[in-house]
């Protein structure tokens, strides 16, 4: 009686491209040799690249390894929970809440000025006096496994947008943080502190950080998971924030 083993290799490729990478390396490689040698086919993996829309992001440039190309691309995403306060404060650790505290507002609020992605509708505010808030994202939970992050070494990208009401000034910091599973923390990043005066233009401002390569053994013997990301407004009056991204992203590879 034929079974599916029995198929041509062609065959058997078109199907294993449908199912989803996961199942492919955890159930289906470990079914059988010729399994095993069809999963491991680079071949495999640019058609399935070429399937799901993940194109090379150089096309003079082939990337050096399709399957590590499809898993970084199918994980590129923005990994900080309810960016643009969509759920209220949900995933949100309020840290310092002075002056009339963090609020929520609706898009252009008292900021009065559009925002420029316009999907986005709502913004968090601060009031005078310092206002920070934090959020803790976890790797591994979100599919990034030591070995990807310490062979193949994914660049960390932090975006983040901010205004000050035209009539307020005020002063902004962002710190992001790479912790070891234990909360230790291993590298710190804080761009330079961005002051707004009093009378501005109001326009929205991005920052974005780079936070490089880094590998996580040679930053300590205990697996880094874990980001931690500040924000901070002081003193003065009202500062926007809109629109938090924080992502991992493939390298550029020669």
């Amino acid at each position: 009686m034929a079974n599916v083993c029995d198929l041509p290799e062609d065959v058997l490729i078109e199907i294993l491209i449908r199912i989803p990478a996961r199942e492919l390396i955890r159930n289906c490689r470990p079914v059988c040799p010729l399994w095993r040698d069809l999963v491991d086919l680079p071949s495999l993996w640019k058609r399935k690249c070429q399937r799901d829309g993940y194109h090379a992001r150089n096309p003079e440039k082939t990337p050096p390894d399709w399957k590590i190309h499809y898993f970084l691309c199918s994980l590129e995403r923005n990994l900080i929970k309810n960016p643009c306060a969509e759920d209220g404060f949900s995933r949100w650790s309020i840290d310092e809440n002075g002056g009339d505290e963090w609020k929520i507002e609706a898009i252009p609020g008292a900021h009065g000025r559009g925002f420029p992605h316009p999907h986005v509708q709502k913004y968090f505010v601060t009031s005078f006096y310092s206002c920070i808030k934090s959020q803790m994202i976890t790797l591994k939970k979100e599919g990034y496994w030591d070995e990807l992050m310490d062979e193949v070494r994914p660049d960390i990208v932090v975006k983040d947008w901010f205004a000050a009401r035209h009539d307020c000034g005020c002063l902004y910091q962002l710190c992001v943080q790479l912790l070891s599973s234990d909360y230790i923390v291993l590298q710190e990043f804080c761009p330079e502190d961005v002051v707004i005066e009093q009378w501005s233009d109001a326009e929205w401002r991005q920052v974005t950080l780079g936070l490089g390569r880094p590998k996580i053994s040679q930053i300590s013997a205990s697996a880094c998971t874990t980001s931690y990301c500040n924000q901070y407004c002081y003193y003065y009056y009202s500062c926007y924030y809109c629109y938090y991204y924080y992502y991992l992203k493939e390298i550029a590879m020669s």
